[in-house]
């Protein structure tokens, strides 16, 4: 029989703890009140509650193995849906057995229930004040400001890559001190990730039409491709993708690395022959998930993220 759902609200309502039959974790949302956006659909009854309050469920490793480094984390489902257990909750443990403290979060997808409830502005908007909370908070969470990674997950790997791309260093003027933090990310981390926008056969297309519409403005193609939009100052980056995927074409990841190949960016790229879209690191006896996040694991530590594995 599944747990009743708890919840208690702590200091302005912007910390709550959530017990579920999954995880018992704080939950914090990213705006103390109603996010940007959202007023529309307040109350509504038949949208998950993270559609309308955006959240992160923070996990923070022991403080004896805590490295101080961060990483936010993505979970894909194509912008219209949320896998935050295996390509969530199950990355954030894997991330605290390694000193890393995870930030998982839960973002409003434009489409959900085959029905439009933002415009391609919006992932972006929650997973940039993510990283500026994060920021805003490292010395309670314990993470440092400049060890503040993103790891991001087939669609969630292609708002992880706008974050690297499109990025600025916060708003002086804001009244809200989160809104003065930067939302550049330190290191990206994509995974089978939907990169390139262009309708040429390599681009995601249901992340696509989800984001934008179906009959989007060729500069947004351009804009939320990202491998187009990388410069010299685009993050470090860790990417994974196999062969074997026929969902999100490993080409996405290869147009990624050769950007940020010629722009000077330090890239590291594994091509795995098998693994189906959506490994993660579940599927058990898999090359792919064995080895995918000890060579992961093995370049944080080159770059002084985490220990060696």
């Amino acid at each position: 029989m599944k747990r009743s759902l708890t919840v208690i609200v702590i200091a302005l309502g912007t910390i709550l703890q959530i017990t579920t039959q999954a995880e018992t974790n704080d939950v914090v949302q990213l705006w103390p009140n109603t996010a940007p956006g959202a007023e529309k659909w307040l109350g509504a009854t038949n949208l998950e509650e993270s559609l309308v309050r955006p959240t992160l469920t923070i996990f923070l490793p022991s403080p004896a193995k805590a490295t101080g480094t961060g990483m936010l984390i993505i979970p894909g489902g194509g912008y219209s849906g949320c896998a935050y257990t295996y390509e969530g909750f199950d990355i954030a443990h894997w991330c605290n057995e390694r000193g890393i403290a995870a930030f998982v979060l839960r973002y409003r997808r434009p489409v959900a229930k085959k029905q439009r409830l933002y415009d391609h502005t919006i992932p972006a908007m929650d997973a940039r004040r993510a990283l500026r909370l994060i920021r805003n908070h490292a010395t309670e969470w314990h993470v440092h400001p400049d060890k503040l990674g993103v790891m991001g997950f087939s669609a969630g790997g292609h708002l992880a890559s706008t974050l690297g791309v499109h990025f600025d260093v916060g708003q002086p003027a804001a009244t809200d001190p989160v809104e003065h933090e930067s939302s550049r990310p330190d290191f990206l981390t994509l995974v089978y990730a939907v990169i390139s926008m262009q309708e040429d056969g390599v681009g995601h297309g249901g992340s696509r039409n989800n984001l934008m519409g179906e009959t989007p403005d060729p500069q947004l193609l351009d804009y939320y491709s990202s491998d187009c939009q990388v410069t010299s100052n685009t993050p470090p980056a860790f990417i994974v993708c196999s062969t074997a995927d026929k969902v999100v074409s490993a080409e996405n990841s290869t147009r990624m690395y050769l950007a940020l190949k010629a722009h000077g960016v330090p890239a590291e790229l594994h091509i795995f022959e098998q693994g189906a879209h959506g490994f993660a690191m579940r599927t058990p006896n898999l090359p792919v998930t064995t080895y995918w996040p000890t060579l992961f694991q093995a370049w944080l530590s080159e770059h002084g993220w985490a220990t060696k594995p």
